[in-house]
């Protein structure tokens, strides 16, 4: 009796355990087919239905779901289950990796360094994890110094499901993306994400360029399966786009289709056959270039250099793959590079978990450097692309060239050292995944996909653009007295070959939007004046900025007053602090080489007047001498002293400088007197002055 008993509880405990081994498998098998949400909620109940005391188990569990986890961009459960799996000792080093991973996308940058810091102890020469290191240190400088752009959630294309990949046509008129929203095709949910399978949307602009509501293309473009990331040829009659079909006897595998635009609808789609014979390849991601020649798409075919590249191959009119390339070190790395985009011919965007990142999927740019130098063209004959070096000719926009002898591009070469990559930085890029980047045709703003601020990890579209840093140049033009001069011609001449004229209006104004990496040349002219010209150059630092440009134009036949000129008392000797003002009247004169001035000075009313002309006299003569000192041809200058014979008139700028004079009052000795002790220091120190008057435009031409 008591081996009968013992006998049902060991077939008890043998069925239960066999039970467990099964759902274990099974979780196993979800994965490995890509069924993560499938396997997520298999790992889930596994999970909660093993003891704490069976540690081991718990361990291989916590580790296998946190896996599931990653894959399914929740990275906030992910981090949680590598926890658990560090805390029941699961063996494998590389769930320290992950671990770093997980806190690099919660943003969690001083733990995800840690980490990180740790793994290197078991493996140091990781590549991924020093990229990630280096990562995690650019993110805190990226997120304390973001760049201008301005980045946000375009919630009228948004659901609360997915939606990704977004792509502007041509002439930015419509917006094509993926989604899984509720008004998809297909009923079914998908076992890798737990939504619906992704169908392609659209949105339109109407008459006012406002974006409509997005809806489903409704053609066979889509089917009850996946059908997303769109890339369209130069000429808008073709769609690439990518084809994940359902097998259940395989792994999902995603295929590149074409699609014809035919009387308004979007044809039912093919598969187009990048590499003949494989079945087993992802091939993903499309992307046209703007010529059409070139095809880049994602895949981790044999050749690549870790996790999924980007490759491009060279494709006829008749949609033939004639060669493919990989796309080199400089773009590809050990992780995963994805969604490529290209710009024009020589930019291309892509997004990385493999180049230094704040997190998940970065963005980034790239340049086709030989291009850039100006080094590298392409020549099209015989079906063949070949490096050509680059000739000037040939029509706006082309290039023309002469081959190199045995430089052809063969089938599944390299391209190499070809590429300058950086980081597009935040806002663009965060801690969670940012990918997926289209422009408008015109300007610095268009569209992408990012998973951040969602805990489900489901991607939305956000908008972006680039605010434009304008520098404004303005300024008056005016005469000594501060009195505006309308009518005056402001020209404009900029480095960059740019020609602007302004007239004045009746407050002496002008205005006009600069380029931040031109310099100008600027000239005021007016009827009674001279020229006067000045030069500027905006600062290249990127800011909006507003440059003041006046004009104090010159008056010939009527007299400018030198402010701060300065002689000794009792003296006709100048002093040193008068250098300043004689050293602007020096440029003035070397700029105008055909006028001849006159210098005059002027007393206040104390002293007889034969002292005071005397004095005069000689002050004038003293800037004569200093100004012919420095160069200044001494027939072009003469000396009057005037003494106390010429007192001043008070213009409206001294009238708004001293409360109790007015505009036209004349300080003479009787004046003078009238005012109190202070006001009459105040007059004849106004009294006091030296100046010049233009009396002849052009000297040496009699």
């Amino acid at each position: 009796m008591k081996l009968r008993i013992l006998y049902m509880l060991l077939a008890v405990i043998w069925l239960l355990l066999s039970c467990d081994q099964a759902k274990l498998s099974v979780a196993r098998e979800q994965y490995l087919r890509g069924e993560y949400y499938a396997a997520s909620e298999t790992y889930r109940k596994l999970y909660r239905n093993i003891s704490r005391e069976e540690r081991a188990q718990r361990g291989i569990i916590a580790f296998e779901m946190a896996e599931n986890y990653r894959k399914l961009n929740q990275s906030s459960r992910a981090l949680a289950a590598y926890s658990n799996a560090i805390r029941y000792g699961y063996p494998d080093t590389i769930m320290y990796f992950h671990y770093a991973r997980m806190l690099h996308r919660e943003g969690n940058y001083a733990g995800a360094a840690e980490a990180y810091r740790r793994f290197l102890t078991f493996r140091p020469e990781d590549r991924l994890a020093l990229t990630g290191l280096q990562g995690v240190e650019l993110a805190v400088e990226w997120s304390e110094n973001p760049t201008r752009y301005v980045v946000g959630r375009m919630e009228l294309f948004n659901s609360n499901r997915g939606e990704f990949s977004p792509m502007l046509s041509a002439d930015g008129g419509r917006l094509y993306f993926t989604s899984s929203r509720e008004e998809v095709l297909g009923e079914e949910k998908s076992a890798i994400t737990g939504m619906k399978y992704n169908d392609l949307f659209r949105s339109v602009k109407n008459v006012h360029g406002e974006w409509q509501r997005p809806e489903r293309i409704s053609s066979g473009v889509n089917t009850g399966y996946d059908e997303g990331t769109p890339s369209f040829s130069p000429d808008g009659e073709w769609m690439y786009y990518t084809f994940s079909d359902i097998n259940p006897n395989r792994g999902t595998t995603a295929k590149i289709y074409l699609s014809r635009w035919v009387n308004g609808r979007w044809s039912e789609g093919r598969p187009l056959e990048i590499v003949k014979d494989d079945s087993l390849s992802v091939f993903a991601h499309p992307a046209i270039s703007p010529s059409g020649r070139w095809l880049y798409f994602v895949s981790d075919m044999p050749g690549g250099h870790g996790g999924k590249d980007i490759w491009r191959a060279s494709v006829t009119n008749n949609h033939e793959i004639l060669l493919v390339e990989n796309l080199g070190p400089d773009i590809n790395t050990a992780g995963d590079e994805l969604f490529p985009y290209l710009r024009n011919d020589i930019t291309l965007y892509f997004s990385s978990d493999g180049h230094p990142g704040m997190g998940g999927l970065d963005m980034f740019v790239a340049v086709d450097l030989e291009w850039e130098r100006g080094k590298v063209g392409r020549w099209e004959g015989d079906g063949l692309e070949r490096l050509v070096e680059r000739k000037t000719g040939g029509q706006k926009g082309q290039v023309t060239g002469e081959r190199v002898d045995g430089e052809t591009w063969k089938r599944g070469s390299e391209v190499k050292g070809r590429w300058r990559v950086n980081n597009l930085g935040a806002p663009l890029n965060s801690s969670a995944d940012d990918f997926g980047i289209t422009f408008e045709p015109k300007g610095e703003k268009g569209f992408f996909s990012s998973n951040r601020n969602d805990v489900r990890g489901y991607d939305h579209i956000y908008s972006f653009v680039y605010p434009e840093v304008t520098a404004w140049i303005e300024g008056f033009v005016v005469d000594p007295d501060d009195e505006f001069i309308p009518g005056a011609v402001v020209s404009v001449v900029g480095s960059e070959g740019s020609q602007l004229r302004f007239v004045t209006g009746k407050e002496g104004e002008y205005r006009f939007k600069a380029n931040r990496d031109t310099d100008y040349l600027l000239m005021a002219s007016a009827d009674g004046f001279l020229n006067q010209k000045q030069r500027l150059s905006p600062s290249s630092e990127e800011k909006d900025t507003l440059y003041y440009v006046d004009f104090e134009m010159i008056p010939y036949n009527k007299p400018v007053i030198l402010d701060n000129i300065f002689y000794d008392f009792d003296s006709a000797t100048l002093r040193p602090e008068s250098k300043d003002e004689l050293g602007l009247l020096i440029d003035l004169l070397n700029e105008h080489p055909s006028v001849a001035i006159e210098l005059a000075a002027h007393t206040d009313r104390k002293g007889s007047d034969e002292y005071n002309s005397d004095l005069s006299l000689r002050r004038a003569q003293s800037v004569v001498n200093y100004l012919s000192a420095h160069g200044i041809n001494p027939q072009r200058l003469s000396a009057q002293g005037f003494g106390k014979t010429r007192p001043v008139k008070v213009s409206k700028k001294m009238a708004e400088q001293f409360d109790f004079l007015k505009e036209g009052d004349l300080l003479t000795e009787e004046f003078i007197e009238t005012l109190t002790l202070d006001q009459q220091e105040i007059a004849d120190q106004i009294n006091r002055r030296t100046s010049f008057e233009v009396i002849d435009l052009e000297f040496g031409f009699h």
